[in-house]
């Protein structure tokens, strides 16, 4: 037993330490470097909903059937049994895991009603023998993390009503338990929600989320533990992560790693300098006045740290798990200053990255203008008319429907009556329209059905939320603008003055 935990430990870990895809260009100062950037192919493509984490089932429950060979209770052979059965009461939801794609929602001989899901990094999840599938899933469907799939039940090869649970990395069947640990999901009887990070009640919202990575290697961590944070700079690491949408242990991986949390803020040898050592010549680009005095200063320390949170976002970190990976590379070019981060920041906690599970680039945007014609009449009626429909709805961050949604996938789904499919996130919506499928439109040139993208709770550099054009005589929007708000009509005239302010029109 021993032996098969140490081989799932290795896969698991083997999955998430997912190449860098940058030039391997060590180098042994520890200063922000350039940040470099990735094409995704995903970027032109919808990306599914992602989230984190959860129990499979609405309530507490029990397992009565673990992962390994067995004697199948129906067939009574001696076969692996490649998940889990849990039981609940009856009627008891059954939900998906985790965000992504509905592969297959059928009937089968032995599964019974089931439900696979496509998800992230090669990992798809099994749901079977369940009473009903709900109305709504079917192949194509995308759904979130916790979004209801059925009822438990007993069809197919079963005895009794349960869940039937596999998790499958890149093709082969894992052990669930283990692997529902590692993604901060345990299954210890307990219904877990999902819960990403969220700005504070009434501001705008928008996007996925995703766990930190694990390390791969990380040399430096093995013989220099984690050391206690003071509780000053601990403040400003939390200021800074809540102003960028980073874990705050993110922050405090890299201050733990470049100088002991401001223990060691000496010059180095390369000439870098303050708590999280930068060079001057990078500060000088990134640098941003973290406590508010009217002065950007490198060896501040909130200017530092808010200064490495927004050169982070700006190599990247919000694009899923690899971007995590490539900003820390940026940070630093060395595979082991990734792993050391990484390992410091688990350390102090992990936590969920609101950001993207795509890697999109910003394109090049097309001349500022009203030269892009607007989509016929009829279409754009159609999104409107769509978007209409669900006025007063609830607002879900990382929710995409269909009774549910947050400001992207609201905007993706409108679209999706006119053929016309989106990527999930705001900031991807806006990249994608800006590499060719789509033109920015300068105020006052704006159209019903247009798209206007600001920055919010991400940060001054990211697009956090996106709204579509509901009237441009009157300056009103219609979107999902908050869980406090909902759906509603609002108002544009107050964005003009954000950092990021654009309205696009999508190609018709």
């Amino acid at each position: 037993m021993t032996k098969l935990l140490a081989t799932l430990a290795a896969l698991i870990t083997a999955l998430l330490a997912v190449p860098i895809a940058c030039a391997a260009l060590a180098t042994t100062s520890n200063a922000a470097a350039e940040p470099e950037t990735v094409t995704d192919p995903a970027c032109l493509q919808a990306a599914p909903a992602a989230g984190q984490w959860r129990a499979p089932l609405a309530t507490g429950y029990a397992i009565t059937s673990r992962f390994g060979m067995r004697l199948h209770p129906v067939r009574r052979v001696w076969k692996l049994h490649n998940g889990v059965d849990l039981v609940a009461p009856p009627a008891t939801p059954v939900v998906a895991a985790a965000g992504g794609t509905v592969t297959t929602a059928s009937a089968h001989p032995a599964w019974g009603n089931h439900v696979v899901i496509q998800h992230t990094g090669g990992i798809s999840t099994l749901y079977a023998h369940l009473a009903t599938i709900k109305g709504g899933i079917k192949p194509g469907s995308r759904v979130a993390a916790g979004q209801a799939l059925g009822v438990q039940g007993s069809t197919g090869y079963s005895t009794g009503a349960h869940l039937h649970f596999t998790v499958t990395v890149n093709g082969t069947d894992v052990d669930p338990q283990p692997f529902m640990t590692s993604h901060g999901a345990p299954l210890d009887g307990h219904p877990t929600t999902t819960t990403p990070a969220r700005p504070a009640a009434g501001t705008v919202e928008g996007g996925v989320g995703f766990d930190l990575p694990q390390p791969a290697v990380r040399p430096d961590s093995l013989h220099n533990p984690a050391l206690p944070i003071p509780a000053d700079v601990e403040k400003l690491y939390k200021d800074a992560a809540a102003k960028y949408g980073l874990p705050w242990t993110l922050l405090a991986g890299i201050g733990m790693e470049e100088t002991a949390h401001g223990r060691n803020t000496a010059t180095s040898s390369a000439g870098a300098q303050g708590l999280m050592q930068f060079m001057p010549a990078t500060f000088a680009h990134y640098g941003v006045d973290g406590n508010g005095d009217g002065r950007t200063v490198i060896t501040d320390p909130a200017d530092s740290i808010h200064s490495a949170a927004n050169y982070l976002v700006a190599s990247g970190a919000l694009k899923g798990p690899d971007g995590i990976r490539r900003a820390l590379f940026a940070y630093n070019h060395a595979d082991w200053y990734v792993g050391d981060v990484l390992h410091y920041a688990h350390t102090y906690g992990g936590g969920t990255v609101t950001g993207t599970i795509t890697d999109c680039e910003p394109g090049t945007e097309s001349p500022l203008g009203p030269g892009a014609e607007p989509l016929p009449a009829g279409e754009a009626g159609r999104v409107l008319a769509w978007a209409k429909t669900k006025l007063g709805g609830p607002y879900v961050m990382g929710a995409a429907g269909p009774t549910a949604y947050d400001c992207s996938s609201y905007v993706q789904a409108a679209y999706r009556t006119a053929g016309i499919t989106l990527p999930r996130t705001a900031q991807d919506q806006r990249d994608w329209l800006a590499a060719g499928h789509g033109q920015r439109i300068a105020l006052g040139q704006e159209k019903p059905g247009d798209l206007i993208f600001i920055n919010s709770y991400l940060g001054p550099t990211r697009v956090g939320h996106v709204a579509l054009v509901w009237n441009s005589e009157t300056k009103q929007t219609i979107e999902a603008a908050s869980s406090s708000r909902g759906i509603v009509i609002g108002d544009y005239r107050n964005w003009t003055s954000k950092q990021i302010f654009e309205i696009w029109r999508v190609s018709g």
